[in-house]
């Protein structure tokens, strides 16, 4: 099957479309036939080895230990292992798993769910990550509720997308924040207010927020407590500053020894992948209340234009790989 592949870290250029045997399924898992695959910033992270704890976390110290890139996908089931029980070679599914950049994947049964009927493969396969991510900082970590404010920094994005349109499910009253160009599509998606970050400071504005998600943003804690409401939460999700050590989870584990001793909470973030949430991600899909946003496609052999593409910062919603 042909696989998007790397033999070391570095940048896009470290990619290549090769030819590489199936991979075997496990008895938790089912073989899927790739229809199409999300690219988010992960993906990035994976591929340079960068921040360097994600190495010493397991993720292979001088070269990817999976070298298959990608983890959104979507696609129909070929075959199930012997302990799976949800799904049945046919089914349309989505979801995550290691090496989604290739022609099949293996993906266990936990972190999959049926695709919503109403979306094609494209867009499936750019909600997980991002959807999960969305809805578990507003629904577990912020613990938000119909009425309150809603702070999203970094609105247009894989992520914000996703939260902008949750929070308004959720009953919040939302504030996008977000460049010149991407203001109408922020707008679009159902924000009730939007700050052009070249025109505006958000921080300079005397409107209050129960709730702020700092999107992969470098803003200092002192910069968004005073954001806050005096007993609001401050999600943190991801982040580029820090150095290439520990890139933006310094922040967060800032915010997490800060937390104890103020009003306010104070909470890095990362998502869990469940079956369970994209249920509930489907089920928000299904009733009209979220949609994905996808920029653009590109075919399999394009992924690393499509990462450099990414790179850029300038996407609006996600990316996808089509197969």
């Amino acid at each position: 099957m042909k696989a998007i592949v790397q033999d070391t870290y570095g940048s896009a250029d470290v990619l290549a479309l090769r030819e590489i045997d199936r991979p075997v399924m496990g008895d938790n898992e089912v073989l899927i036939a790739v229809r199409a695959a999300g690219v988010d910033p992960g993906v990035w992270h994976l591929m340079t080895g960068m921040p360097y704890l994600l190495r010493i976390l397991g993720f292979g110290l001088r070269r990817p230990k999976v070298p298959t890139r990608g983890r959104d996908v979507a696609g129909r089931v070929e075959a199930v292992g012997g302990n799976v029980t949800r799904f049945k070679p046919g089914d349309e599914v989505f979801g995550a798993c290691e090496g989604s950049f290739a022609e099949y994947a293996t993906a266990r049964e936990d972190r999959l769910a049926l695709k919503p009927a109403s979306l094609t493969f494209d867009q499936a396969a750019a909600v997980p990550i991002s959807g999960w991510t969305a809805l578990q900082a507003l629904r577990d970590a912020g613990e938000v509720k119909a009425g309150q404010h809603v702070l999203v920094i970094g609105a247009a994005g894989g992520v914000g997308t996703f939260a902008v349109q949750l929070a308004k499910a959720f009953g919040a009253e939302v504030t996008g924040v977000c460049s010149t160009t991407k203001a109408d599509l922020v707008r679009s998606i159902g924000a009730d207010h939007v700050i052009d970050y070249t025109r505006e400071d958000f921080a300079e504005s005397p409107r209050r927020y129960d709730i702020i998600l700092d999107i992969a943003g470098n803003h200092p804690l002192s910069r968004l407590r005073p954001v806050l409401t005096p007993k609001g939460t401050l999600v943190i999700i991801g982040g580029e500053a820090g150095g290439k050590w520990t890139g933006g989870i310094g922040r967060s584990l800032r915010a997490a020894l800060l937390s104890p001793f103020v009003a306010q909470r104070l909470r890095g973030f990362i998502s869990k992948e469940t079956s369970a949430d994209l249920e509930v991600l489907a089920a928000h899909i299904e009733a009209g209340e979220l949609t994905p946003v996808i920029e653009r496609t590109f075919p399999l052999a394009e992924a690393a234009k499509a990462i450099r593409h990414l790179e850029e910062g300038h996407a609006r919603g996600k990316v996808v790989l089509t197969l």
